[in-house]
């Protein structure tokens, strides 16, 4: 063990790059939730590789923005603590992106840790064009190399993958070798029905709602589930709701399909829908909520 090589690794970018994409491929599993909006994932998840003389535990973080309110700035805490004790970093831009903050590149500069640029959704360009901003991103900042990738599409990620391993500081791991991720079982199910949120509801409904497991019960054959599903107004639960609960139903099938293939179980999911005004804006809901400390 004297040669093994551990570290942390901070996936950041603004919304949308394709960053939970990344790491769910880097992983080789869908611990983080993807949607085409903005914002979805919240928290810090942290997924763990292993290998015989290393380990690598990636931190998916919520998309870089400015804050308007508690959430936000609870999120963007979970950036900044990444940050802190990250051994690497992983800027995540994607092809049509013009620019980034000179703020997000000084916060870079002054953590002092290696920065690799990864350019996400190559797909989506030609060679030259691909080059042309390979060239932009080069001008902008001193990083430790950038790589073209498209995350969707699990191109090139072996070389992220690499260079990573390579980078890494010796170390002896931080977490057991059968470890996948810190965050407990009843996150993941909160989550995949958060997702199932994002992928149903239009407008400001998903932004609104927060999930919290309040049961997970464990049985030989099966998995109970009891999730109360948060909104800020009236209005909002009926819509999710839906008429006759057929909203809700819909929600519940696809997120219990999906939890049954995450925990390799059959489950049984409870749903119920409540209302807490402006949940979104208080210090004290949010850290039941688990966004702060």
């Amino acid at each position: 063990m004297e040669n093994h090589k551990a570290g942390f690794v901070a996936i950041l970018g603004k919304p949308n790059v394709g960053k939970s994409t990344l790491m769910n491929q880097l992983v080789g599993e869908r611990l983080s939730i993807i949607t085409s909006k903005a914002q979805t994932t919240r928290h810090r998840i942290m997924g763990i590789i292993n290998g015989e003389d290393y380990q690598i535990v990636y931190s998916d973080t919520p998309g870089i923005i400015e804050p308007k309110y508690e959430l936000q700035k609870a999120m963007m805490g979970f950036v900044d603590s990444s940050l802190e004790d990250a051994d690497l970093i992983l800027l995540v831009v994607e092809m049509g992106m013009k620019e980034i903050e000179e703020s997000i590149l000084e916060k870079l500069g002054q953590v002092g840790s290696p920065v690799f640029l990864v350019l996400n959704k190559v797909d989506l360009g030609d060679q030259e064009a691909v080059n042309e901003k390979m060239n932009y991103w080069r001008e902008k900042f001193p990083f430790k190399d950038i790589i073209p990738v498209s995350a969707l599409h699990g191109f090139n990620c072996d070389t992220v993958f690499d260079s990573i391993v390579d980078s890494l500081p010796v170390h002896p791991p931080f977490f057991a070798k059968d470890e996948l991720t810190d965050k407990p079982e009843r996150f993941f199910a909160s989550e995949i029905i958060r997702e199932k949120i994002f992928l149903n509801y239009q407008k400001e409904i998903p932004y609104s709602c927060e999930v919290a497991v309040t049961a997970f019960k464990e049985e030989e054959a099966i998995i109970r589930i009891r999730a109360e599903i948060y909104v800020e107004r009236s209005s909002q639960k009926i819509i999710l709701i839906g008429k006759g609960g057929q909203m809700l139903k819909k929600v519940g099938t696809e997120a219990r399909k999906d939890m049954e293939e995450f925990f390799q179980k059959k489950v049984f999911l409870e749903q119920f829908v409540k209302v807490d005004s402006d949940w979104r804006k208080k210090v004290s809901r949010l850290k039941n909520f688990g966004y702060k400390n």
